[in-house]
């Protein structure tokens, strides 16, 4: 076997199936940065947006989804304008009653390709998205916004400074490439301090002066830490002491880390792309919003409420969807949606507040291209207002992260 490829099957095996990689060396110390905490949830495939946030106005949002509109009866109250997906009730709803959830609708990039992989992209890179724009397929904005949080700045990514941010996945996105060295490690399956301790061994010793060497020792130390920081709840999962399934328990994994290391995380969550029987108040769709919900909700709780009255999570998917039905009771790749924004910061007190951002009526005359809802709050400027007023950058700093956007403060905090 090539030596690279037995690598990353050994490591696989030693940290059991959480698959484990790190692009550079990891600290065990807490981040020199603001102790601000910022999540990105990425729902991959384009939820559709108007089953969650649901017009108020109802003649038109009838006629064109008859078979998948929720009933307005089953809608929680958020906003004169909107109502909100009933499967929310146990889980975000409580947030947004607490003024801890807002939601930004007719937002999105301005890509019209209604490609899931170039679109998914372009929002991880926080690329300029009109026609004809470059893209650098090694600087995510992720990345670039934790290198502004560096002590000293980007000029200190190489002088090894403490790490900032974690991806809680398989592969490390598109976002966190970069300069700066991110970890990423997939917590749907954790690993036991000891297991495969030799192998470890074996493998950290036959690349000791390779120059892959220090990255096969930060796997390592990130799978170390995973197991010391997790361990007693692995336990009491393997003895049937957790009923939570799926992104529920994973987000209080998330929230246990972030919590005491982590400024920056990204996590993302697929299922989205319904093209048929997506049901309303109940069905598959609303099942993906329960649980997407319970997992919010649960990171928030585990966070605790110091740490989470300085945290935000931001959650968006590629676009939305169509705005009339297909002939499959679903929808189909669409154009604007709507972002969530959760935190115990928020200055959001209900109302007026729970709802932001550049709207207008979901008509006929209203759709892009008679078909979808449009963009009228660009990504990068809800994300570029959010993270300046969070983290106090500049605009300098700023520019940096997202190369030509425009800032939009929603004062969401």
């Amino acid at each position: 076997m090539h030596r690279r490829s037995f690598l990353h099957h050994s490591l696989r095996a030693t940290a059991g199936s959480a698959a484990l990689q790190a692009t550079g060396r990891l600290w065990a110390t807490t981040p020199a940065a603001p102790d601000a905490r910022f999540l990105l949830v990425f729902l991959r495939g384009g939820y559709d947006a108007l089953s969650l946030l649901v017009p108020q106005e109802r003649q038109f949002y009838s006629d064109v989804r008859p078979a998948i509109a929720v009933p307005q009866a089953s809608l929680l109250p958020l906003h004169p304008d909107w109502g909100l997906h009933p499967a929310l009730l146990p889980s975000v709803w409580p947030l947004a009653q607490r003024g801890q959830a807002a939601f930004v609708p007719f937002a999105g990039t301005h890509d019209t390709s209604r490609s899931h992989f170039e679109t998914q992209d372009n929002i991880e890179l926080g690329a300029d998205t009109t026609p004809g724009a470059a893209r650098d397929f090694q600087s995510g904005f992720m990345n670039r916004l934790a290198q502004q949080l560096l002590p000293g700045g980007p000029t200190a990514v190489a002088s090894g400074a403490s790490a900032l941010a974690i991806a809680f996945t398989e592969q490390l996105p598109l976002t966190f490439r970069g300069r700066l060295d991110v970890a990423n490690a997939s917590l749907k399956q954790l690993p036991r301090a000891g297991d495969n301790a030799a192998l470890q061994a074996a493998i950290a010793q036959m690349y000791r002066h390779h120059p892959l060497g220090p990255k096969v020792d930060a796997a390592f130390e990130v799978r170390d830490q995973l197991a010391q920081d997790l361990g007693p709840e692995m336990a009491a999962a393997s003895r049937g002491a957790i009923s939570t399934k799926g992104f529920e328990l994973e987000a209080r994994r998330m929230a246990r880390l972030m919590r005491d290391r982590y400024a920056l995380g990204f996590v993302d969550v697929g299922g989205w792309d319904i093209h048929a029987n997506q049901g309303a108040a109940s069905g598959p769709l609303a099942t993906r919003l329960d649980e997407l919900g319970r997992g919010l909700a649960a990171f928030a709780d585990e966070m605790g409420e110091p740490a989470w009255q300085r945290t935000v999570v931001v959650v968006l998917s590629e676009f939305g969807r169509t705005v009339r039905q297909n002939g499959s009771r679903a929808t189909d790749h669409g154009h604007g949606s709507v972002y969530w924004v959760l935190g115990g910061g928020l200055a959001a007190r209900g109302g007026a507040g729970a709802v932001a951002g550049e709207q207008q009526a979901v008509a006929h005359n209203t759709l892009f291209q008679n078909r979808d809802l449009p963009v009228l709050n660009d990504y990068r400027a809800l994300l570029g207002g959010l993270l300046a007023r969070q983290f106090g950058l500049s605009p300098a700093a700023l520019a940096q992260v997202f190369p030509g956007a425009t800032p939009r403060d929603l004062r969401l905090l």
